[in-house]
């Protein structure tokens, strides 16, 4: 299959598109766009600035990738957005540039965008996310792999979301959420384990009951985080797979851990 390009639809000098590319009716690609092979516009989408998608991704109508930040420390340069492959972005999806010079909004693979997401100046996002309508991820946030997000949940500039982790419909973030669990309310506090998130993602029996004992420790044993995260150190499965993922984690976290219930 050639690439297609309708007759409404503008593509600036200066794009560079893949093979078999659709660019639909009346969309917009700028000038220092890339679009990977397969790579799909529908109508009336925009994907503008220094922007590149990778391989067979989807943008459905109106929704717009590459937009200058909204950021009002932005100064010039050619700041831009950097996508993997695979990605879904559904209706009016926003995804905005870095701010500094040469700074980079980034997504990985098989990420699903949801009707009016927006993903702000300098995110960093992993791969196989799924963020539900109305999803917003403020400026320099960070989201690992696998994190499901409910429908209006809302998180605060600078932070992070571990792996494997849900953020349920209309939370509000306000510190990191550790891999693994379950995060709610306004603000949002730690429910549970992401149980169900887990199984379906091929995690086994002993690997939840670790989890468990994570969760435990971290959220339910009445430990001050220092203390959590000692003991964490000291037990029997510290070098595991999943301790060591949430040690980590936290050895990192910038904004504090997202108190549990």
């Amino acid at each position: 299959m050639a690439t297609e390009i309708h007759t409404t639809a503008v593509v600036e000098p200066g794009a560079e598109l893949g093979e078999d590319v659709i660019v639909g009716p009346l969309a917009y690609v700028g000038a220092g766009v890339t679009l990977g092979d397969r790579t799909r516009l529908h109508h009336h989408a925009a994907v503008e600035g220094n922007t590149v998608l990778g391989e067979a991704c989807e943008v459905y109508p109106f929704a717009n990738i590459g937009a200058k930040t909204q950021d009002l420390k932005y100064q010039g340069g050619n700041p831009g957005v950097r996508i993997g492959a695979r990605n879904v972005f559904r209706e009016y999806v926003t995804i905005h540039t870095g701010t500094e010079a040469e700074a980079m909004t980034v997504l990985g693979d098989d990420n699903v965008l949801l009707a009016h997401c927006h993903v702000a100046h300098d995110c960093v996002l992993g791969s196989h996310i799924i963020a539900s309508n109305s999803t917003g991820l403020a400026g320099h946030c960070w989201v690992d792999d696998y994190v499901v997000f409910g429908g209006m949940s809302g998180v605060h500039q600078f932070c992070r979301i571990g792996a494997y982790a849900m953020v349920a419909g209309y939370a509000k973030i306000l510190q990191d959420v550790p891999p693994y669990v379950i995060a709610d309310g306004q603000p949002a506090i730690i429910r549970a384990i992401n149980r169900v998130g887990l199984e379906r993602r091929g995690f086994g029996k002993d690997q939840i009951d670790r989890i468990k004992q994570l969760f435990r420790i971290m959220f339910r044993d009445g430990l001050n985080r220092s203390q959590a995260l000692e003991k964490l150190n000291g037990h029997s499965a510290a070098d595991s797979v999943e301790f060591q993922a949430v040690l980590d984690f936290a050895a990192q976290s910038e904004r504090g851990l997202t108190p549990g219930s």
